[in-house]
């Protein structure tokens, strides 16, 4: 009989805290308060279930009634671990860090080995700026528990952050394991899969993702990310609308959308969300682009000329935005302002790193430097565009000390001696930067870095171990390219320079231009004439598209044709 009870699918009567701790581990925070308010109803003490009661309200959004149960740190001594974990993430959710810091601290002293504790902790650090502390962090959370989902997937984050996208994807895959119907890790594996290229992936993952919840609203999202690169702009829109303001209102779903909206026609609402994008993030040149780009097709000429004007005049500025804002300033009737703009736009782009300016004017970064964050970069950028680069190490040295963990607050250290040329000091900081976090403007200064102390064959392993994690990456595989096509190694640099033309490198005049140059050296003149072309349409009043086009038809016997456009050089004084 007792075997046969043992072998019963009767469900286990748990006991009424029991029942709410499942309830809470499943996620279900509104059946998890109803048996503790049973519970407390039925004279259970409050000290006992107060910490649960706060992590029921935290599942359910409720932060003013989670503070009720935890803001008092009223806990049993059984519970106190937990309630002042509880604590913190409740004070992380309202955006108190210090306070969310010391509850940790409390439930540390209480629970140290709790990998659960150290997850969050390592999320703490790492919007504190602390990321080689939550780097350390996330190691222990896997070191204690390496079944837990939520550890995994931390790790998975911070890894692909430093190491790329394809090695986050082993740690992901491992939290699936664990847990098969996370959708936030099947979220995250369905995103890498997409930015790795490989969409037939990410669609299966997608589609698991909506037998699970089909309304959750990041399915929507990466449903939009699919059928926008699949070219179907209008259900990208529906989708994206389906996914609710959360995701509308975060950078990613903000880029997508005005990607969209240009796509779509509509031009205002682009320029709107892409301007509010700016603001959140003023060092994305890929932004920029886009807004300048939306106001242009908006047909706002004299708008465009007002806003983006002193943008273009500025070193840093890309040919794009100088081409358009150039050929808006002709639209309104000032040639003057316009032609200068154009000139500059077809010239050939410098090698060397350019000093980019910082958001608030060096004097006022000056009064405001102990807010720390834009005002210390602005301060030590000042400092870099005004040659005081001595201050620029001083004052970054002492933010450095501050935030010792920060991958920003390094590679801001690095370009401060990377301007005073110092290049093997900058590397060092470079280094330690790119091991918390190595974002595309990093390894671009690092390779500087590396090439400016004779380490050309590591400068060109960095761009291709880059490449290998970042296979989206246009840019890293054209930087790549012009190495190779230093080495004379024709057949790997039209490789790379077909892979960075395929993604969202099609317009890029240089491009075409070394694609033909790399075509003229491999003995294909017909892809040589090709791509020199696209190249001059592109850009016609550039005198190496010209150059380099009139080179072609000579190859071809085209005499008549090349000398036409030799006369045009003439004329140009290229």
């Amino acid at each position: 009989m007792l075997a046969v009870a043992a072998c019963s699918n009767e469900p286990v009567d748990l006991q009424p805290i029991d029942k709410a701790r499942t309830a809470l581990e499943a996620g279900d925070g509104l059946g998890a308060e109803i048996t503790l308010r049973d519970m407390l109803a039925s004279g259970t003490p409050q000290e006992e279930i107060a910490a649960y009661l706060g992590e029921a309200e935290l599942l359910q959004a409720q932060l003013v009634e989670a503070r009720r149960w935890l803001g008092e740190g009223n806990f049993s001594d059984a519970t106190a671990g937990h309630g002042h974990h509880m604590l913190g993430r409740l004070e992380m959710r309202s955006g108190n860090l210090p306070a969310a810091g010391q509850a940790f601290d409390r439930a540390h002293a209480v629970m140290p080995e709790n990998s659960d504790l150290w997850v969050d902790i390592g999320r703490l650090r790492f919007r504190g700026g602390e990321q080689k502390q939550a780097i350390e962090a996330s190691k222990r959370a896997v070191e204690l528990d390496p079944t837990n989902p939520d550890a995994l997937l931390l790790r998975a984050q911070l890894v692909r952050d430093s190491e790329g996208l394809s090695a986050a994807l082993g740690w992901l895959e491992a939290g699936l394991e664990q847990s098969p119907d996370n959708l936030e890790l099947l979220g995250e594996y369905a995103a890498t899969l997409g930015d790795l290229g490989r969409a037939g992936d990410m669609l299966v993952t997608i589609r698991r993702m909506a037998e699970i919840d089909d309304r959750n609203p990041r399915l929507y999202y990466l449903q939009a990310v699919l059928a926008a690169r699949g070219g179907d702009f209008m259900l990208a829109r529906s989708l994206l609308d389906r996914a609710g303001p959360g995701i509308g209102e975060s950078p990613a779903g903000m880029l997508l959308s005005g990607v969209v909206d240009i796509q779509n026609g509509n031009y205002q609402s682009a320029a709107q969300v892409l301007d509010r994008l700016a603001t959140i993030q003023p060092d994305n040149q890929r932004v920029r682009e886009l807004l300048v780009r939306a106001v242009a097709m908006g047909l706002n000429d004299r708008e465009l000329v007002h806003r983006f004007g002193g943008m273009a005049s500025l070193p840093s500025a890309s040919p794009y935005i100088r081409e358009l804002v150039g050929r808006n300033n002709e639209a309104i009737d000032r040639r003057a302002d316009g032609e200068p703009l154009l000139g500059r736009a077809v010239q050939a782009r410098p090698t060397s790193l350019i000093a980019i300016r910082g958001r608030m004017p060096l004097a006022i970064a000056q009064m405001r430097r102990e807010e720390g964050g834009s005002a210390i970069q602005s301060l030590v950028r000042g400092r870099i565009q005004a040659g005081q680069t001595g201050s620029a190490i001083s004052e970054m040295d002492t933010f450095r000390r501050r935030f010792p963990g920060s991958a920003d607050a390094l590679g801001l250290a690095g370009d401060a001696r990377l301007a005073d040329r110092r290049p093997a000091d900058a590397l060092t900081l470079y280094r330690e930067a790119a091991a918390i976090r190595l974002t595309w403007p990093l390894v671009r200064r690092m390779v500087v870095a590396q090439r400016a102390t004779g380490q050309g064959r590591v400068a060109e392993r960095q761009l291709a171990q880059y490449l290998a994690g970042h296979p989206a990456n246009a840019e890293a595989a054209a930087a790549l390219a012009v190495i190779t096509i230093e080495q004379q190694d024709w057949p790997r640099a039209a490789i790379l320079l077909d892979h960075a033309l395929d993604r969202a490198a099609a317009r890029d005049p240089v491009l075409w231009r070394q694609r033909a140059f790399v075509a003229q050296k491999s003995g294909d003149i017909d892809l040589a004439f090709d791509a020199a072309v696209y190249a001059y349409g592109l850009q016609p009043m550039s005198a190496r598209s010209s150059e380099l086009l009139a080179s072609v038809l000579e190859q071809q016997s085209q005499t008549r044709t090349a000398a036409a456009l030799r006369q045009k050089l003439s004329r140009m004084g290229g």
